[in-house]
C-alpha cells in the first residue's frame, strides 16, 4: 500500500491536536501533518477541515489563509483527493449557512446549513452528547456501524436534505450525521470524541483512494 499522508488544514478553528492524535491511533503508519500552507495539500494523498464555531468565522478563516482555499479546490476537486470536513469542517462543504445571517459556503454539495429547532424549549441547543446513528444507504465508510452506533455530538445547525446522506441522526429534527459525494465525505459528529465509533469511521477513510471517476476502498 503506498503511504498515507494526511494534512490537517490549520486555518484557525478546530481542535486540531486531538483530530491528528485520532488519525495516528487509527494509522500509526501514517505521516499526520497540521499545517495552514497551501502547499502542504500538493503532499497529501488524505485531506482533513476541521472546525469549531461559527459558519462564517471558519469560511473567512480558510479563505483568509492567503492562497488555502484555491489550493484546497484544487486537490479536492480537481485531483480528487480523499477529504473529510469535520463539524462544521462539513457544514462548510454546502452552498450556504444560514447562522446569524447567510453567509456563501464552499458550494461543493447541495443544501443549505440551518438551525436546529428547540421545538419550543423541548429541545436543549446546542446538541451536545452521544445520539444515535440511522444508515440510510451502504457504503464502506459505515460498513462497520450498526444499529446501536453512537457518536458525540456538538452543534446547532446541521445540513439540510438527505441526498447524499449515508447515515442521519435526529435530535429536534432529522439530518445528515455522514455524507458522502465521490471523493468528498463529512461528518458532524467528532470522531475524535466518539471512542471506538469514531475510529470505526477513520480507519476505512485512511484506506480511501481515488479512481478516476470515484474513491474506492483499498485494503
Amino acid at each position: 500500500m503506498a503511504q498515507t499522508h494526511v494534512v490537517v488544514i490549520d486555518y484557525g478553528a478546530g481542535n486540531l491536536r486531538s483530530a491528528a492524535k485520532a488519525l495516528e491511533a487509527v494509522r500509526p503508519d501514517a505521516t499526520v501533518t497540521v499545517s495552514a500552507e497551501p502547499t502542504a495539500l500538493s503532499r497529501a494523498t488524505h485531506i482533513l477541515l476541521p472546525g469549531v464555531g461559527a459558519f462564517a468565522d471558519c469560511a473567512a478563516g480558510v479563505r483568509g489563509v492567503p492562497g488555502l482555499f484555491d489550493a484546497l479546490a484544487e486537490a479536492v476537486q480537481i485531483q480528487r483527493k480523499p477529504f473529510l470536513g469535520v463539524c462544521v469542517g462539513m457544514q462548510l462543504l454546502a452552498e450556504k449557512g444560514l447562522e446569524h445571517g447567510e453567509h456563501q459556503g464552499f458550494g461543493w454539495i447541495p443544501g443549505a446549513v440551518t438551525a436546529l429547532p428547540d421545538e419550543a424549549g423541548r429541545f436543549k441547543i446546542p446538541h451536545m452528547g452521544w445520539n444515535t446513528l440511522h444508515r440510510v444507504k451502504p457504503h464502506p465508510l459505515t460498513a462497520g456501524f450498526n444499529e446501536q452506533t453512537h457518536l458525540y455530538f456538538v452543534h446547532s445547525f446541521a445540513l439540510e436534505g438527505d441526498a447524499i446522506s449515508l447515515a442521519d441522526c435526529v435530535y429536534s429534527r432529522r439530518f445528515p450525521a455522514i455524507i458522502s459525494h465521490n471523493n468528498i465525505a463529512g461528518i458532524q459528529a467528532h470522531p475524535e470524541k466518539s471512542s471506538t465509533a469514531g475510529i470505526t469511521f477513520l480507519k476505512p477513510f485512511l484506506s480511501w483512494r481515488t479512481s478516476s471517476f470515484s474513491p474506492r476502498l483499498i485494503y
